[in-house]
């Protein structure tokens, strides 16, 4: 459930329908294309060229970090880099061992495997990736009871890309069968003012750099934010604006919105304004928060709760949530007496 009210958000970094056209369009198909993680963009491209000099495959890589900050996008760009063809599925797609062992037979020697998350790969199907990734070989059991016996079947040497969001969530075994792991941090406001000016000259939108950054700074650090932002103030800039997206336009559009300029939406504040009217600031219990918000508690830790840490607008403290004194100036209240104490004393929970 909660993954449906995440993806009704305009403000969630999560792959909507609406972004599949558009992710074709302006997804960049090399690095110099490719704006931010430079650390890791230097890292790849260092790993690339060694493999290309020894003439071998790509070591296995694991990319991860929060939704919509270009993890499929690196990897089409190191199958492109590598002058490799790409085979693309996903962890829920590959329900039984099988699938799995009809896609890696397919594989040509060079071949780049994504899997995006990876951390839903059932067990069964993990299992047999391990012998895959080291010795790029399947282990198939053939028969039953007494007279069954396993056969040992070569594979084209491949790389496997893994994608997840939730890399806490996978196992030590798989994790540690990958070569290279490389983390994706969100964007800075100047990277993702880059992207959008970018991505306005592919759609062929005018856009000035003071209208970009008002999207960007407003996109909570997510390139596809950005994105799906742009669309929504081009509309609006077609009809209320020329067509062109000056400043004065994005704010406006955003604030019909209803984003802010944190990149708070209705609901994030809603969430806010109900610990701070409803429970003096806190602390409160996360089930009580949800019933008295009438979201469930798993939507407020996994949907709400991360961007507002971030921005330090809640702390968790072991009696519960607790709104700091940075939220209750974003909202415009007056904070409390004894709230720094609580604060002093919290821990996570």
């Amino acid at each position: 459930m909660y993954e449906q009210q995440d993806e009704a958000r305009l403000v969630t970094g999560a792959l909507r329908e609406e972004d599949l056209a558009q992710d074709k369009s302006l997804r960049p198909r090399a690095f110099a294309d490719y704006v931010g993680q430079d650390k890791e963009k230097e890292k790849l491209a260092i790993y690339m060229e060694a493999a290309r000099r020894r003439n071998e495959t790509l070591d296995h890589v694991l990319l991860y970090g929060p939704p919509g900050l270009g993890k499929t996008t690196l990897a089409f760009i190191l199958a492109n880099e590598m002058g490799s063809a790409i085979r693309v599925t996903t962890g829920p797609a590959i329900e039984k061992p099988r699938d799995l062992a009809g896609i890696l037979t397919n594989l040509d020697t060079g071949d780049l495997l994504f899997i995006d998350e990876i951390h839903r790969l059932s067990r069964s199907v993990e299992e047999m990736l391990y012998p895959a990734m080291e010795d790029f070989a399947l282990d198939i059991m053939v028969g039953q009871g007494p007279g069954a016996r396993s056969i040992r079947l070569p594979l084209n040497r491949f790389t496997l890309v893994g994608a997840t969001t939730r890399a806490g969530q996978m196992t030590a075994p798989m994790r540690d069968r990958f070569g290279i792991i490389s983390r994706l941090e969100l964007y800075r406001p100047d990277e993702l003012a880059t992207i959008v000016t970018r991505s306005a000259a592919i759609l062929e939108v005018d856009i000035d750099p003071a209208g970009a950054y008002e999207i960007a700074s407003r996109s909570r650090g997510t390139p596809r934010i950005a994105n799906r932002f742009l669309k929504r103030v081009r509309d609006y800039a077609l009809v209320e604006a020329g067509g062109s997206i000056t400043q004065r336009a994005a704010d406006a559009a955003l604030n019909m919105l209803e984003v802010d300029e944190l990149g708070l939406d209705k609901v994030d504040r809603t969430m806010l304004l109900a610990i701070i009217d409803k429970f003096s600031g806190g602390p409160v219990g996360v089930d009580t928060l949800a019933a008295a918000s009438g979201e469930e508690s798993i939507t407020i830790e996994d949907v709400y709760e991360p961007y507002l840490m971030q921005l330090g607008f809640i702390a968790r403290t072991p009696r519960g949530r607790v709104c700091t004194p940075a939220a209750y100036q974003h909202m415009g209240r007056k904070m409390p007496a004894g709230l720094t104490s609580q604060l002093q004393l919290g821990t996570d929970e």
